[in-house]
């Protein structure tokens, strides 16, 4: 019997999860599987992954084959490191605290660039954020500016208008004065 580390979907259409799982090659995709190793959820930025790496280890070392995604995702959590300092102590060039310290190292390091990632993120975000504060910003006072024109233009072609009726009220006015006088 062929036993394989593969994925299992869950979720919806458009937004998948997965089950890490242990199962048989000739199970069907999402049927019935030996053991569940964790969760992977691709939709959070970055991938959300559980995973029970000592469980993961020990069906590595019983054989099981890990299909491509899995193998990826085996790999970025740590379990095939483990498996392979995992080797160097069996072979006898560390003993099991040096590669305990070793493996402790990398998930530290790794840790730090998934910490990295995210702060990376969020601060891309926030400028992003800024930015169209700023662009709304200047569009709300360009739109102040031509409401403010607007109106100045309103106002003096109302007084404009003002003063051409007193104007021609005084013509009128200025017309009988002159008749008056001849």
């Amino acid at each position: 019997m062929s036993v394989k580390i593969r994925l299992q979907r869950h979720g919806k259409k458009g937004k998948p999860f997965f089950h890490i799982v242990v199962a048989d090659s000739r199970a069907r995709r999402d049927g019935r599987f030996i053991e569940k190793l964790g969760t992977y959820n691709p939709i959070t930025n970055p991938a959300t992954i559980d995973l029970n790496v000592d469980s993961a280890v020990k069906w590595l070392n019983n054989g099981a084959q890990p299909t491509d995604t899995a193998r990826a995702i085996l790999s970025y959590k740590g379990a095939l490191y483990k498996k392979h300092l995992q080797g160097g102590v069996a072979k006898g060039a560390f003993d099991e605290a040096e590669a305990e310290k070793r493996f402790n190292a990398w998930l530290e390091a790794k840790e730090a660039k998934v910490n990295a990632k995210v702060e990376g993120l969020a601060q891309a975000k926030g400028n992003a954020k800024k930015a169209a504060l700023e662009v709304e910003a200047k569009v709300n006072e360009a739109r102040i500016a031509a409401a403010a024109q607007a109106e100045a233009e309103a106002k003096a072609a109302e007084e404009a208008a003002k003063a051409e009726t007193t104007t021609e009220e005084a013509t009128p006015a200025e017309a009988s004065e002159e008749s008056s006088e001849a």
